[in-house]
């Protein structure tokens, strides 16, 4: 396949996601027009995307106080120490039987218990969003991880033994490429949970700032553009980031199968 065939695919690629996108987006406004839905109920799009133009600034110092203060920190706090955990769980057979299970357990508490807690433990700051977020992130990145470093094969394995390689190297050079794809598939994961976390738990005590906060806000006064308005952010900032560490994902891991290009 040329050059020139393989941008007209991958355009035809992007098209296909944006057409069938607006015309949904058609479909709604339609719908709504036609049958007459109360904007309490259903806002047209047009009318969210005037309310996001009307409202940008405060929706801007939203996003700021959500993404900025509370998502990355925390994001880069749990997938940060999921990640570590994850190579000491590797090197100890007694980590690895107790701290699994654990994990398993703990990734199935609901965010609506945990939330109040941080709350409570660090205050209505970004610091209790910030928890909330790290603890959601931290045991997707440790078992996929964990699974990550089994991937190498045997005979990969037993070559390095035969050249003699320490265990750093090993990790190094075999282990660690081996585990990207289980490492990425964690980060685009946690990559929406951390903006789930933290616009819940901004439900159960913020400053005056926040998208989490500005949706219950303004679900209590019925300003339903608003808190769609709200959605559509933090849709589209999940969405952005996802595709984004999937572009990462392929430059870095473009040796992998699922990458090659038989033709």
């Amino acid at each position: 396949m040329g050059a020139t065939a393989r941008r007209e695919t991958h355009a035809a690629r992007l098209a296909t996601p944006a057409i069938f996108g607006l015309w949904l987006l058609w479909l709604w406004q339609a719908g709504v027009k036609g049958f007459g839905v109360p904007a309490i109920l259903l806002p047209a799009p047009t009318a969210i995307f005037a309310a996001l133009a009307a409202n940008a600034g405060m929706l801007g110092a939203d996003f700021v106080q959500t993404v900025i203060r509370s998502v990355l920190p925390g994001y880069v706090i749990g997938c940060g120490a999921g990640f570590l955990m994850a190579l000491a769980v590797d090197r100890s057979d007694f980590l690895k039987r107790g701290l699994m299970p654990l994990g398993n357990l703990v990734s199935a508490m609901p965010i609506i218990g945990i939330a109040p807690i941080a709350v409570m433990w660090f205050g209505f700051g970004w610091q209790s969003k910030a928890a909330v977020v790290a603890a959601m992130t931290f045991f997707p990145m440790l078992v996929n991880t964990t699974a990550g470093l089994a991937e190498a094969g045997v005979l990969e394995r037993e070559l390095m033994l035969s050249y003699a390689a320490s265990y750093t190297v090993t990790l190094r050079k075999l282990r660690l490429p081996a585990a990207l794809p289980h490492i990425f598939t964690a980060l685009k994961l946690n990559s929406t949970l951390a903006l789930i976390g933290a616009v819940v738990a901004e439900f159960f005590g913020s400053p005056i700032l926040g998208l989490g906060f500005r949706i219950s806000t303004e679900a209590a006064s019925l300003n339903l553009d608003i808190v769609w308005a709200a959605i559509v952010i933090v849709a589209l900032t999940g969405s952005l980031s996802f595709a984004g560490l999937a572009l990462i994902e392929r430059a870095v891991t473009f040796w992998h199968p699922s990458y090659r290009n038989p033709n």
